[in-house]
């Protein structure tokens, strides 16, 4: 039966990617609520489920972008009302905080192609099923988040030790980017280009577009999760 999905983009440069794909290849419809526009939020009674995208701005950052308490809100009815919710990079931060755990800056700034592992709970989730020990991520992230109490801890990278978790079995938080398209990559590379800086875990322009062969690896385990969450 087809789904009613809604997506919450904090930013023009970050959207849905394949999520986007999967969605119109299943048949589902996809909603948006665009924060960076004139916006309005869906009735918790409009979707099935919640995807929040990523975006430069920080949880804690509601003085420069007021929308953000308004977000949180909804994303918080969203998981109180059983709503299958998956947040990616930004939106994974989002739902940590809405649960309670702290959102804070990683030691380091990731920006490239970088190897993420499956935790000890990550092998034994069934929403991870067929993922080998460690694999190549996309990242573009400068904060992290605790894990929420209650929450399964899936994956880890060198630098940053929360990479992937779920609560109860219909709220997934991604701090990497599966959804990534060779066209949402080039938008994000152009939209946030500033932010390439020299560091030892921020990879340069071309490094990252060298690396985009890696672009259908990721979509297809994208593509795995989406069939195992939303259904």
């Amino acid at each position: 039966m087809p789904l009613k999905i809604h997506c919450f983009q904090q930013a023009p440069f970050e959207d849905p990617g394949y999520i986007k794909d999967w969605i119109d290849k299943k048949g589902h419809s996809l909603s948006y609520t665009r924060f960076y526009k004139d916006f309005e939020l869906p009735s918790i009674y409009d979707y099935d489920c919640l995807v929040i995208m990523g975006g430069p701005m920080g949880v804690s950052d509601e003085d420069k972008y007021p929308w953000l308490a308004d977000e949180k809100k909804a994303i918080k009815e969203a998981i109180e009302n059983n709503k299958k919710v998956l947040g990616i990079c930004l939106g994974s931060q989002l739902i940590a905080s809405v649960l309670g755990a702290r959102v804070y800056k990683n030691p380091e700034t990731e920006i490239g192609w970088f190897d993420v592992s499956l935790t000890e709970e990550g092998h034994k989730e069934d929403l991870l099923d067929s993922f080998p020990s460690t694999f190549k991520v996309f990242q573009w992230h400068g904060d992290t988040f605790e894990l929420p109490e209650g929450a399964r801890h899936l994956a880890s990278s060198e630098v940053c030790k929360n990479q992937a978790f779920i609560y109860k079995e219909n709220v997934v938080g991604l701090q990497f980017h599966f959804e990534v398209t060779h066209d949402s990559l080039e938008q994000m590379l152009d939209g946030a280009d500033d932010e390439l800086r020299d560091a030892p875990f921020i990879q340069s322009k071309d490094d990252i577009q060298k690396n985009s062969h890696y672009i259908n690896e990721t979509n297809q385990k994208m593509h795995l999760i989406l069939d195992r969450i939303i259904k």
